[in-house]
């Protein structure tokens, strides 16, 4: 039976209300008031009075900034998300298929004409991020992008200017925070309303996704980054420690946790850890994550770690371990699974390829991160001869009927009427009436 060799120590969660009533006010506001406001907002939270949209020219003075290295560098990342994200829109496919004779149905992959984008601001240039979302909304095939992130001094962060404009951002909006997601759902300032908005964020920005979610579609519902690590007795304890410290620094509430058989391990990578985390340039997030939000869980062997992995349902999860295979075909619940030492989350939050757009707060039970078909809707359709009525009407006739919708079997009545009038139907109900 699983034991705790560290629990988190987490501080009583502050209630979530007071979040919900300040962007539910701020929303009211925005449909209200439309650009008004979002500038007001815009005035308040972030100390912007200049116009929101960026032209060509702002954004290549931005450009001409960002060193060739890092140009380089953003390029590769974004021709490993791009190149994976096509061939997760390949592996998509359109098709018809005729059931029963006559009866022909298909399905179409038609993507969202507007996208939103959010790239966070806060401590961090998130260009990744950037890439993550524009260019998978790319190659989905979605028409017209819209992204919004927060200005900082003078215009947006140049790195992340670049990011976005390489992945095809057709508009770049100078904007964070709630207005922004109102500002990409109402089409403010673009006329474009976006289908769907994508992208991570603080709290504010996600409640805001929250409450619009159905009047448009969202990615995940998101919350705090998670990494989970599984590691048995051959793994190196200081590439581990190494690993839960590169995701602790994410936040002062991301968790990270570590399931191991090995009670040496175990012990060791929470003996090291304090080290490894006061050897970061700037600690403190790292060290108040680990303290409060991180776990070291013991378990009895690999069935039961994969026991405790799809209980915790983590955003990352990480195997140092024996037998990769089997943990691939055993693990369920997980937002994006990173398999053997030389694999680090790390690399998925950058440039590996796979989306680092993931769900939290155990929605990987249900959900896979950010991919193409987020912004692809698939459509049935279906069409039908007359001689195929002959079975299907029929059938959809008497269960209608057991349903009680005398309006549904009516439909299908009247069209073995109409396609086969010599043939003696039993119609318990309807009979073909002079309006007919």
């Amino acid at each position: 039976m699983a034991t705790y060799l560290k629990r988190a120590n987490a501080p009583v969660a502050e209630k979530d209300s007071r979040t919900r009533q300040i962007v539910e006010e701020i929303l009211t506001d925005i449909r209200q008031r439309g650009e008004t406001a979002v500038t007001e907002l815009a005035a308040k939270f972030d100390n912007w009075t200049r116009e929101f949209v960026l032209t060509r020219e702002a954004l290549d003075a931005l450009i001409a900034t960002v060193p060739e290295q890092t140009k380089a560098d953003i390029r590769f990342a974004h021709e490993q998300v791009y190149g994976f994200a096509l061939k997760q829109r390949d592996s998509m496919q359109a098709f018809e298929t005729e059931v029963t004779p006559g009866v022909t149905l298909g399905q179409r992959l038609v993507p969202c004409q507007c996208a939103g984008c959010y790239v966070p601001g806060g401590r961090f240039a998130h260009a990744a991020s950037a890439i993550m979302s524009v260019a998978t909304a790319k190659a989905a095939g979605v028409p017209f992008i819209v992204a919004c992130t927060p200005p900082r001094g003078e215009s947006i962060n140049a790195t992340v200017a670049y990011a976005l404009t390489l992945s095809g951002a057709d508009v770049i909006l100078a904007m964070g925070g709630v207005q922004a997601v109102a500002t990409m759902a109402f089409g403010l300032f673009t006329g474009r309303a976006a289908d769907i908005i994508v992208g991570p964020g603080n709290a504010f920005v996600a409640e805001a996704k929250r409450m619009l979610f159905g009047e448009i579609g969202i990615d995940v519902f998101a919350g705090p980054t998670e990494s989970l690590i599984i590691a048995d007795d051959t793994a190196d304890p200081m590439m581990v420690a190494v690993d839960l410290v590169s995701q602790c620094e994410h936040g002062y509430d991301s968790p990270v946790w570590l399931l191991t058989d090995s009670k040496a391990l175990g012990d060791k990578v929470i003996e090291i850890m304090p080290k490894v985390i006061a050897d970061l340039p700037d600690p403190e997030v790292a060290a108040s994550a680990w303290r409060d939000y991180g776990e070291v869980v013991l378990c009895t062997d690999r069935e039961e770690m994969a026991e405790v992995n799809d209980a915790y349902a983590a955003e990352h999860v990480q195997v140092i371990a024996d037998d990769l295979d089997w943990y691939l075909d055993h693990l369920k619940n997980y937002g994006s699974l990173f398999l053997g030492e030389a694999c680090t989350v790390s690399y998925g939050d950058k440039t590996s390829g796979t989306n680092h757009i993931l769900p939290t707060k155990k929605a990987a039970r249900y959900s896979g991160g950010l991919n193409v078909g987020k912004f692809i809707k698939t459509l049935t359709y279906q069409k039908l001869t007359p001689e195929a009525n002959r079975t299907i009407a029929a059938v959809a006739s008497r269960i209608s009927r057991y349903e009680g919708m005398e309006g549904h079997a009516r439909a299908a009545d009247f069209r073995l009427r109409k396609y086969f009038p010599d043939d003696d139907f039993d119609f318990d109900v309807y009979r073909q009436k002079t309006y007919l």
